[in-house]
């Protein structure tokens, strides 16, 4: 699979840093629940896979913008790799709670709106993959289109020089 010319390992590579940042969040988010925070505790919503994964989606597009890795396509497909894989993480530390028997803090009703694990699973895997893909790429293509209005030259160059700077609309032609 090709996306803007990069093949699926090229991408999974560039976000890889991302990827780890989001999995150590959701592991330490786990430790503090386990050693002893209360659900309503400021350390687990100050500790947030959620916020991390937005944050992971903004550092995505400078790195795509400024790694020349392509463009708007390229960036939804980023959100939608970090965004899966944080989901993914919920699901499994979801499972996990459930097929063992214990509680986590994912697996708590206060986050589960009062359904079965399996339902919050899927849920997490359709609703809010869906939904927060979707507001990921809005986000993240408008930064893409700032950085690109601010740095011509740049985006320029990440698109082969297809797309003209801003402001040469006139073609270097002297008026008179």
């Amino acid at each position: 699979m090709n996306i803007e010319g990069h093949r699926f390992r090229d991408s999974v590579r560039l976000l890889a840093p991302l990827f780890v940042l989001i999995a150590a969040v959701w592991a330490l988010r786990l430790v503090v629940f386990a050693a002893g925070a209360e659900p309503g505790s400021v350390w687990l919503h100050i500790i947030s896979v959620t916020v991390t994964g937005a944050a992971s989606i903004l550092l995505a597009v400078l790195m795509i913008h400024h790694r020349r890795f392509g463009s708007y396509t390229s960036v939804v497909a980023a959100v939608f790799l970090l965004i899966a894989w944080e989901e993914l993480l919920i699901s499994a530390a979801i499972a996990f709670a459930s097929i063992t028997g214990t509680m986590n803090v994912y697996s708590l009703p206060k986050y589960s709106f009062g359904e079965t694990p399996w339902r919050h699973i899927a849920a997490q895997l359709t609703l809010v993959l869906g939904s927060r893909t979707i507001l990921g790429s809005a986000m993240g293509c408008l930064l893409l289109w700032m950085l690109r209005r601010v740095d011509p030259m740049e985006g320029q160059k990440a698109t082969g020089g297809r797309q003209k700077a801003v402001g040469s609309g006139h073609h270097g032609r002297a008026r008179g």
